[in-house]
């Protein structure tokens, strides 16, 4: 059953990989799913996606309420 707001998608990973993330149950969720979505997202907090785009948008909606 598909929760509101949310998307399922497929991934595949080489038996390497899935050994790799297996490792981190536990750590980083209990399901395999929580796990997977949240390597994603310490992915792109590290790579500061996250805070870039948060930064722009907050950026954005301050200049559209300046009027500019």
């Amino acid at each position: 059953m598909k929760k509101k707001g949310m998307k399922r998608i497929q991934v595949t990973f080489t038996n390497e990989q899935w050994k790799l993330i297996e490792k981190l149950k536990g750590e980083m969720g209990v399901t395999d799913s929580e796990v997977v979505r949240n390597i994603v997202m310490a992915w792109l907090v590290e790579k500061s996606f996250i805070s870039s785009t948060l930064k722009l948008k907050i950026f954005r909606k301050g200049k559209e309420d300046d009027g500019g």
